[in-house]
């Protein structure tokens, strides 16, 4: 399951192209390259557990950072006419027609 921890932020990377979610991206994928390379180093038959806990603690900062998104600060949304712009300010016409022809 850790070895896949990488991917959603690589997919909200791609999708939003902020420096944040770059960072978070490369951050797991470095993360999942140490593992590796730690794993295969350290033979041992019942396993590292100095190993397990970093495993747990980084697949709940994943969950956190997913879940409660962490890294992504809102940014204000721009107005629409007639959305708190004032009075006098006119709205687009409706358009007329079957929305799927167009």
């Amino acid at each position: 399951m850790g070895l896949l921890a990488w991917v959603p932020f690589l997919y909200v990377a791609i999708r939003r192209g902020r420096g944040s979610d770059w960072g978070a991206f490369a951050s797991f994928a470095l993360y999942e390259t140490v593992t590796l390379s730690w794993e295969s180093l350290v033979p041992s038959k019942d396993g590292d557990p100095v190993l397990g806990v970093v495993v747990v603690l980084c697949l709940l900062m994943a969950t956190g950072l997913l879940l409660f998104a962490l890294f992504d600060k809102r940014t204000p949304r721009p107005q629409g006419p007639g959305q708190g712009q004032g009075y006098g300010v006119m709205a687009p016409p409706p358009v007329v027609g079957n929305p799927y022809l167009r």
